[in-house]
């Protein structure tokens, strides 16, 4: 088994990892998760979270107790950096009391000077440009479906976001195709569909899209996000009539590979950018997709630990 050494770095982005690293992180996630491998580490891990969080929050906690380590909540409500605090002294004052701290928060720019100033590993757990954990799961999850990434074809429908922009990056790396269809003013950020296409394996393509029907015929996999992000809320019904014709439903999923499984990153709004039945339907993996985010971070955070 192939052990990444990446003891002591920032995964700030998937495009801080090679393609190699990143495949051998998912070997060890898998290996975490069938018991094959058994770190420990008695280590403290810090959550600065800005935004809300279910799944990110409470699989990183899991996966950090599961390591032997324990869990401090930074909620900015109840600390100095919710008064206005600078990250540069946050920072340097954190490094001083963890091991490792993951944070969500809007600007990447934030993130990265978190990093520059603290010498423990610093893990984005979503940013507004990027959510790199998310995606991590995501290709254990269609890597234990199809016992391969390389050549499989996703289709990415809805809003060009964070999480696309994630899914963009992985899927260059695993040598995945990967088609992102989105209404013509949503598309991805330019210059993250430059970034994927430097990163892309031999072979691999990747298409931008504004046809749900032509982007999702043949794929294996059908991925979904809601149409309004964290902070965006307030967009939200407008968008509906905007994006309806990219929600994720039987149809739609009638058109990619029979074998085709559907992912959404969650929450979800059913009805919306994903159909009930297909939400609960035998093609889901949302589920599975779901608890992957624990094994993939706990592989993460004991690699950046050096526990394995």
């Amino acid at each position: 088994m192939g052990i990444p050494n990446l003891k002591g770095r920032d995964l700030l982005s998937l495009a801080d990892l090679t393609p190699t690293e990143m495949t051998d992180l998912l070997t060890v996630a898998q290996a975490l998760k069938q018991g094959e491998l058994r770190p420990t580490c008695a280590s403290v891990l810090g959550l600065l979270f800005y935004k809300a969080s279910t799944r990110t929050r409470v699989s990183f906690s899991v996966a950090m107790y599961q390591l032997g380590g324990q869990v401090i909540d930074l909620n900015p409500k109840v600390t100095q950096v919710g008064r206005g605090e600078p990250i540069i002294d946050t920072a340097r004052v954190l490094d001083r009391y963890l091991d490792i701290l993951a944070i969500r928060t809007f600007a990447q720019a934030d993130l990265e000077t978190f990093a520059n100033y603290a010498e423990i590993p610093v893990i984005n757990a979503l940013t507004d440009l990027e959510h790199p954990c998310q995606i991590l799961a995501d290709l254990l999850t269609i890597q234990e479906e199809f016992d391969t990434l390389q050549g499989l074809t996703l289709t990415y429908l809805g809003d060009g976001n964070n999480v696309a922009h994630s899914l963009l990056l992985g899927c260059a790396m695993a040598g995945m195709h990967i088609n992102v269809a989105t209404p013509a003013d949503y598309a991805p950020d330019p210059a993250v569909v430059q970034q994927a296409q430097s990163l892309a394996l031999p072979g691999t393509k990747i298409q931008i899209l504004t046809d749900a029907e032509a982007a999702v015929a043949g794929a294996h996999v059908l991925y979904t996000d809601v149409w309004a992000s964290m902070g965006q809320e307030d967009l939200a019904a407008a968008r509906i009539p905007i994006f309806a014709p990219y929600q994720i439903n039987e149809a739609l999923m009638a058109q990619a590979d029979p074998g085709a499984i559907a992912l959404h990153c969650l929450p979800a709004h059913r009805g919306e950018e994903i159909s009930e039945g297909v939400m609960e339907g035998p093609q889901s993996r949302i589920w599975d997709q779901a608890e992957n985010r624990m094994h993939a971070q706990k592989a993460l955070m004991a690699c950046l630990l050096g526990a394995v």
